[in-house]
C-alpha cells in the first residue's frame, strides 16, 4: 500500500490497490489482510481495516465492504454501512467521499469509475462471477444511475494470471462459452483461464474502452495473498471512492 501524493490527492476519482505488506497480522495471514471472514485475529483485521482508513485519509466507516459470495448480485448504497453489505458481490454508489472496497485473494478486483456522471462501482470478479456476468450487471447499474459507458474508467487489479489459473477443460468451456476470450493455455501447457482478458473482452462489448489492467500475477507474486497457491491466507483490497 503506497501513500498518495498531492497530484493523487486532486484527482476527480481515487482508485487504490493495497498488497499483503504492512500490517499487524501473524502467519499465515501476515501482515496486511483484510479479510475479517479468513479465521485471522479480529483484532488484527480491525488494526489493518483502520490503517487503511489512515492512511487514505478516510473514516474506518466510510469504506463499504461485501459479504462476497461468487454471485452476481449489486447492490446500490447511500451512506456509510453498519456491517458488510449481504450476499452481494459488487456495490455501486454515487455519494462522494463513500469508498466502496472489494477483497480479493486471486479473483480479479474491478473498480469502475464514471467520475463525469458521479457514478463509482466495486466489483469481486472471481471465475463464477465473471462467468454469470456480474461486471455487466455493474455497468448496467452504473447505467441506470446517470453514468454511460463511453465515460466509465475501469481497473482491473492483481489477480490470479491466465499462465498459471490452471482449470478441467470442461470448466475452461463453460467460462469461455460465457465470457468469450477466457480460455487459455497455462505456462505448463495445460488448459487455463484468464478472467482479466475475458472481463477485457466483455467490457469493450459493453462500449467502455477506458481500461487498465495490472498485470501482476497473485498466484506467482508473493506480494500478494493468493488462495490457490496458500490455500489459508488473507485478502487484499481494491477501493474507489469520489473525493
Amino acid at each position: 500500500m503506497s501513500l498518495r501524493t498531492k497530484n493523487e490527492a486532486a484527482r476527480p476519482v481515487r482508485m487504490v490497490f493495497t498488497t499483503r505488506a504492512g500490517g499487524a497480522s501473524s502467519s499465515p495471514y501476515e501482515s496486511f489482510n483484510l479479510g475479517d471472514h479468513v479465521g485471522d485475529d479480529p483484532d488484527a483485521v480491525a488494526a489493518n481495516r483502520s490503517r487503511l482508513a489512515e492512511v487514505l485519509d478516510l473514516a474506518p466507516g466510510d469504506i463499504v465492504w461485501m459479504e462476497q459470495v461468487h454471485s452476481n448480485n449489486v447492490a446500490l448504497v447511500d451512506g456509510p454501512q453498519p456491517g458488510p453489505v449481504e450476499a452481494t458481490d459488487a456495490v455501486v454508489t454515487t455519494r462522494k467521499g463513500l469508498a466502496l472496497a472489494v477483497l480479493v485473494a486471486d479473483c480479479v478486483p474491478v473498480l469502475l469509475a464514471d467520475h463525469v456522471n458521479g457514478v463509482v462501482a466495486a466489483a469481486h470478479a472471481g471465475r463464477m462471477g465473471a462467468r454469470n456476468g456480474i461486471i455487466e450487471r455493474t455497468v448496467a447499474k452504473m447505467v441506470e444511475l446517470g453514468a454511460t459507458p463511453a465515460t466509465i474508467q475501469v481497473m482491473l487489479g492483481p489477480a490470479a494470471s491466465g499462465r498459471h489459473y490452471e482449470v478441467p477443460p470442461e470448466m475452461a468451456a463453460d467460462v469461455e462459452k460465457h465470457l468469450p476470450g477466457s480460455r487459455t493455455r497455462t505456462g505448463k501447457g495445460t488448459t487455463g483461464i484468464d478472467v482479466r482478458a475475458g472481463l477485457v473482452r466483455q467490457l469493450l462489448s459493453l462500449g467502455v474502452t477506458h481500461i487498465e489492467a495490472d498485470p501482476r500475477c497473485t498466484i506467482e507474486d508473493p506480494d500478494f495473498f493468493s488462495y490457490r497457491r496458500e490455500g489459508l491466507t488473507g485478502r487484499q483490497a481494491g477501493l474507489v471512492w469520489l473525493p
